[in-house]
């Protein structure tokens, strides 16, 4: 059985929501899930993992959360090579630029990107969790 973290930041419970939702469908997809805040898992447990989903909402100018996760994911990205990843997160306003440029980012850092990352408009909907659980289970089962 191949082992995920799921690794997020959540400010409004929006995030969080959906990655217990990208939990749910990774383990459904096979794998063994282990759910993080942000300030309760450290870059360097990364090679502990098969793969790993990132979850952060865009933040003022459609950046990543600054004060937790931003200097996290700076020091996981130099532990990406080759890692299966997922990214996800919501937004408030724009157009998701943010999860463009993250996407991007971590391609650079050679990351498996498995999908373009899942960016969704203020509080998930019940089909928005519904994508959630397929994209943990659909990236459980590439793994």
């Amino acid at each position: 059985m191949k082992k995920l973290a799921v690794v997020y930041w959540s400010g409004t419970g929006n995030t969080e929501a959906m990655a217990k939702a990208v939990e749910k469908g990774a383990k459904e997809g096979g794998a063994e899930v282990s759910l993080f805040e942000v300030d309760s898992f450290s870059a360097d447990k990364i090679g502990d993992y098969d793969a790993v989903a990132f979850g952060c909402p865009a933040m003022g100018d459609e950046v990543l959360e600054e004060g937790a996760f931003e200097p996290f994911f700076e020091e996981a990205e130099g532990k990406l090579s080759s890692v299966p990843t997922i990214l996800f997160g919501s937004y408030g306003w724009g157009g998701g630029a943010w999860m463009e440029a993250w996407s991007e980012r971590t391609r650079s850092a050679g990351a498996k990107l498995f999908a373009d990352g899942l960016a969704v408009e203020n509080e998930p909907s019940a089909d928005d969790l519904a994508t959630c659980e397929k994209l943990g289970k659909d990236f459980a089962a590439s793994l």
